[in-house]
């Protein structure tokens, strides 16, 4: 249990005992420095702590915002300080100190909690303020002061502020106009039975697998039951972001869970529809492997484009304040969120296609409204990266490296190359490789060596690309243009096999291997860096699994390459889903939680 330790005093018709109970303290009292150090100390090792001047007023839920999120080690609020374990040394050192300089006598009249927290910033420890905006936290001086800050606190309504700081600040109009309004509700009712957001999340899973499954039936029935689970399953998606705002449990597993389930909904959802038009003798396994690939390829250009910019200096462009200005203007924000199909309008219009039409008219529409989302956006981003006069970091160029995702093939090319390509070359030569291969796999003939060629020659341009660190202005499209390559030359070539199978393969592998960059992103986005080098050379990185496809393509019939497709599919998933488990499950992977945009 968490150890809440009030300083000074107890105020006469205060609740804050009550209200750091309610909030899973242990509460002890300390009349002065000397003795709140020693129940510091005396506090479990493993333990949150927390100090909290005895005159606190304020509501709930800002205490609750200071002294509950497992996201930060150190964190504050007016009157009250929190340590969790891996910050416990910090506080009771800066403790010891002020006990020290003020000899254990009585409190002074200032917070001891405000002292602490000055000390801690002057040691250089990073100590989170939460945005309390109309939350009262404040720590009165005197019986007027103290009767204005109650006055205060009475005039908010704490359930209301919270509520609404569950929802996300930025999201789609679909998730804001349609969902968020009813979500957030279910989300209280679930924190107020002690349902967690990871049980919430997998019964987000379930939902959508079970309209997967209705699809794969391939009756009209099944397609409108499809299609009301699937906007069932976003509802509980939003619902347990929410929880976690709502009720501040965040943590490891669920970010891995959060971050992973949204695309295995998805791309299962494709699967599923792809199994229920054949069974309707309609043949769409490639518009669903299309729809995967399209869709991995605008979350490649988003992540590579943002961690470019990640903290890059002198960041700043014509285009991106047109955007700001553009933002200013109400309706625009709607529209501009809209037109890149975040995953609520995403989800909306499949769900809606699917009860309506056909699986084939689904993805026709979807692919086509993809593709003009990724067409928008990664012009707009381009514009942005050429008219801005950014200096990017090592950080940034390590960042776009690991998303690369370059094998053994690739490294050693370069390192017999030492060849480096400049400006704006290096994303020239990373696209016209792609392009090369996958024209070389869907302009040929089925066995045919051309696409082993084609290969051979995008390993040379691969190595060239990331000669040199990726700083340029135009280099985060590298990993996206990596991805398009590998995933459009299984695309062709299972589409060229023409036997029964190949193109479900085909999606397996593309399925496997994108968790495996999702994965990736997830990682480089709290600071985890990426996987271990190990991973990426059992699996043969981009290039070496495009070479041994298009191998493969070559040496075997279309019905061993298609049994190849599945066992290599089913390698690099268990290799990726174990060593990715792994990681999530340990103690030392971070809590990624994203307030940014809908994907």
């Amino acid at each position: 249990m968490s150890t809440a330790i009030v300083t000074g005093q107890p105020v006469p018709g205060s609740s804050l005992e009550n209200d750091l109970r309610s909030l899973g303290f242990d509460v002890r009292v300390a009349a002065d420095a000397a003795e709140a150090e020693r129940l510091l100390a005396a506090a479990p090792a493993g333990d949150r702590v927390a100090l909290v001047d005895a005159r606190f007023v304020g509501h709930p839920h800002a205490l609750r915002l200071g002294l509950t999120d497992p996201r930060f080690p150190l964190a504050a609020v007016p009157g009250a300080v929190t340590a969790q374990s891996a910050a416990r040394q910090e506080l009771t050192r800066a403790v010891a100190r002020e006990t020290s300089a003020g000899g254990g006598t009585a409190l002074a009249v200032d917070s001891l909690a405000d002292r602490i927290v000055t000390a801690l910033d002057a040691d250089g420890c990073a100590v989170h303020r939460p945005e309390l905006g109309s939350l009262v936290a404040a720590v009165p001086a005197d019986p007027q002061a103290r009767n204005e800050a109650r006055q205060a606190v009475a005039a908010v309504d704490d359930e209301a502020v919270r509520l609404k700081s569950a929802v996300k600040s930025r999201d789609g109009f679909f998730t804001t106009f349609f969902i968020s309004p009813y979500s957030r509700y279910l989300a209280r009712w679930c924190a107020r039975r002690g349902l967690t957001p990871n049980q919430v999340t997998t019964a987000s899973l379930l939902t959508a697998l079970i309209a997967a499954g209705c699809a794969a039936t391939g009756t009209r029935v099944g397609f409108i039951a499809a299609g009301v689970l699937l906007i069932a399953s976003f509802v509980l998606d939003c619902t347990d972001g929410q929880l976690a705002r709502y009720a501040l449990k965040y943590s490891t597993l669920g970010a891995w869970l959060d971050a992973t389930f949204d695309r295995a909904k998805e791309y299962a959802y494709y699967a599923g529809l792809a199994l229920g038009a054949a069974r309707g003798g309609d043949d769409v396994w490639a518009l669903a492997l299309g729809a995967m690939v399209l869709q991995t390829c605008r979350h490649v250009v988003d992540f590579s484009f943002n961690e470019a910019n990640h903290d890059a200096t002198a960041n700043t462009s014509p285009t991106a304040a047109l955007s700001d200005k553009l933002d200013s203007v109400g309706w625009t924000v709607w529209v501009r969120r809209m037109i890149v199909l975040p995953i609520g309008e995403r989800w909306a219009l499949i769900a809606v296609l699917t009860a309506a039409t056909t699986p084939r008219i689904t993805f026709y529409v979807l692919l086509a409204g993809c593709a003009f989302a990724a067409t928008y956006t990664a012009a707009g981003r381009v514009l942005r990266s050429l008219t801005r006069k950014a200096r990017r970091t090592d950080r940034a160029a390590q960042a776009l490296a690991d998303l690369a995702d370059f094998g053994p093939l690739t490294e050693a090319v370069r390192r017999v190359a030492q060849r480096s390509l400049p400006g704006l070359a290096v994303p020239a030569v990373a696209f016209l490789g792609g392009a090369a291969v996958v024209a070389c796999c869907a302009l040929t003939d089925f066995g045919s060596v051309l696409p082993v060629i084609g290969a051979l020659v995008y390993v040379l341009t691969s190595a060239l690309a990331v000669a040199r660190p990726l700083k340029g202005a135009l280099d985060w499209l590298v990993p996206p243009f990596f991805r398009a390559a590998e995933y459009g030359t299984v695309l062709a070539l299972a589409g060229k096999a023409g036997v029964n199978g190949a193109l479900p393969a085909a999606f397996g592998l593309v399925a496997a291997v994108a968790y495996h960059h999702y994965d990736t992103v997830y990682r480089i986005r709290g600071d985890a860096g990426a996987p271990p080098a190990w991973l990426v050379r059992v699996i043969g990185g981009h290039d070496g699994r495009t070479l041994l496809v298009a191998v493969l393509a070559a040496v075997l019939t279309a019905a061993q390459f298609t049994v190849a497709l599945t066992v290599l599919a089913v390698a690099v998933a268990l290799v990726v889903l174990a060593e990715s488990i792994r990681f999530w499950v340990s103690a030392g992977a971070p809590a990624v939680h994203d307030e940014g945009e809908p994907a």
